[in-house]
């Protein structure tokens, strides 16, 4: 009895545990398809030219669709009109210039191939019957190898191997299949006028329907790079020396502004990104701002350093997270100037990246480079009098030098940026503006003498003098360095006073 009432207590789990797993089929299947249409709006929301695309690609295959709806065009191409349905299927792209480049590589190839191929047939024919098969197989063996040790070329294998790999198909096709068609011309007239048709529509609405320009990202992708870099830099002082903030609590690092720091991580792989949309730029026409023979490959080499440098950042946050921290007395001690290098050269990186966005000469860049070299002198000098002072101890000094030692190869390699971005503001001739009006904080500006004033030790009035710089080509940037220095001077006017000597009336920087 006992056996029997637990064989039935089992059973009847099971049966439950089945019933349960029934029920719940349309709540996991409810869950499902959210999840999925949260995926879908996800993907559309990160980039909204996807959607665009997908009705892109739609239109044009429903245009070179009717080459067999339309009984006119189908009887002029026949089954050859297939053709132009996969040109479309496989040269519409996302960017302009990838369409237009595959769509000029599938054209030329098919072209080339197809006059080779018939040439082949012709000189076949001079074989006989049973020599034509055999000359036939060995052209189309030399060509084969030869198109594809080709494509192992650099510079094919970047721009041209998309049409070495249609070369050597057309060839094949048209040389094999011309072996049992009598009309080889006509073959090869209809594959080639049904491709020109269906690449020409790729490229129509790729270009004239909300058209993606490779260029155009290549060059927001290059701005918003620097600007990463230059998140983490403006945020390196908080995180590792722990500032206080002006209320007087201290930093937190919250998991939100630590993910905020962390989005440099996606430079270091960003080079496959910029190569391919620097050989789809070389494609285009021109557009909006960028003319015929747009220096592309300054971007790849701004990309470069800028990588080159994210390297360094990447080491210069293990040093945040290390176990292994130089004492807090010592720590203060660089702080100031730690913070001022890093500051200075993420200011310096946005300012770059905000020339290269508005394609203006950021010349902003270059003060605060000079101050962060400064900062780098401080900070020597500070090392050396700290260890001097703590000689005993050389391995609470080592992680600071560490520190010390990324920050300024930081330094060194954002001057190499601003020197290439500099190249490409002078090969593109970016727009110069004036350094102190900006199209979001204008700025009203005297410019005029000013009255002489005269020194007194009482602290009854005060005068800010703000000095403005207006650095431009040949121009010295140590104004960058007296901008950061002057104060506020407590002066007096008196009545009736002359003017000081040696003291000018009008002061320009």
């Amino acid at each position: 009895m006992e056996i029997g009432s637990a064989a039935n207590q089992e059973k009847a789990g099971v049966m439950s545990l089945g019933w349960s797993w029934i029920m719940g089929l349309p709540k996991k299947f409810q869950e499902k398809v959210v999840g999925v249409a949260n995926k879908i709006k996800k993907l559309a929301k990160d980039d909204p030219r996807r959607i665009t695309h997908s009705i892109k690609v739609g239109l044009a295959l429903s245009l070179v669709s009717l080459f067999y709806y339309f009984r006119p065009l189908y009887d002029d191409f026949g089954d050859a009109a297939i053709w132009a349905v996969l040109t479309v299927v496989v040269v519409f792209e996302f960017s302009v210039g990838a369409t237009l480049g595959k769509g000029i590589n599938r054209g030329i190839a098919t072209l080339c191939a197809g006059a080779l191929g018939v040439g082949a047939h012709h000189l076949a024919n001079l074989a006989g019957e049973d020599g034509e098969p055999i000359l036939l197989g060995i052209l189309v063996f030399i060509l084969a190898a030869v198109s594809t040790y080709t494509r192992f070329f650099p510079g094919i294998k970047a721009r041209y191997d998309y049409g070495m790999v249609i070369f050597i198909l057309t060839f094949s096709l048209v040389t094999v299949s011309g072996y049992r068609i009598e009309k080889i011309l006509v073959l090869a007239h209809q594959r080639l006028s049904t491709i020109l048709i269906g690449g020409s529509t790729c490229v129509i609405v790729s270009i004239f329907v909300c058209p993606v320009w490779a260029g155009e990202d290549l060059h927001k992708l290059t701005a918003l790079n620097m600007e990463k870099l230059a998140d983490f830099l403006e945020g390196f002082g908080g995180e590792y020396f722990g500032q206080e903030r002006d209320d007087g609590e201290s930093f937190v690092k919250d998991d939100n502004k630590k993910m905020f720091h962390q989005a440099y991580k996606s430079v270091l792989n960003s080079k496959t990104a910029e190569e391919s949309l620097a050989n789809f730029a070389r494609w285009e026409p021109c557009h909006g701002s960028f003319g015929f023979r747009h220096p592309w490959q300054q971007y790849l080499k701004i990309g470069g350093l800028t990588r080159q440098c994210a390297y360094q950042i990447e080491a210069l946050n293990g040093c945040i997270n290390s176990d292994i921290q130089a004492p807090t007395e010592f720590k203060k001690k660089i702080q100031e100037a730690c913070t001022k290098m890093s500051m200075e050269s993420g200011k310096a990186l946005r300012d770059l990246a905000q020339g290269i966005r508005t394609m203006t000469v950021p010349t902003a860049a270059e003060i605060h480079i000079e101050i962060s070299k400064a900062g780098e002198d401080d900070l020597k000098t500070t090392l050396k009098s700290a260890v001097l002072e703590d000689i005993d101890d050389l391995l609470d000094v080592i992680p600071v030098a560490t520190v010390a030692s990324l920050l300024v190869e930081i330094i060194s390699c954002t001057e190499k940026i601003a020197d290439a971005v500099n190249e490409l503001a002078r090969t593109v001739k970016f727009k110069t503006i004036d350094p102190t009006v900006t199209p979001e904080k204008p700025h009203l500006l005297h410019r005029g003498s000013v009255q002489p004033v005269c020194f007194t030790d009482s602290p009854e009035h005060h005068v800010c003098v703000t000095v403005l710089s207006e650095i431009g080509q040949g121009t010295t940037t140590l104004a960058g360095l007296f901008l950061e220095r002057i104060n506020s001077v407590p002066i007096t006017p008196r009545e009736n006073q002359e003017p000081l000597k040696g003291m000018r009336h009008d002061l320009e920087v």
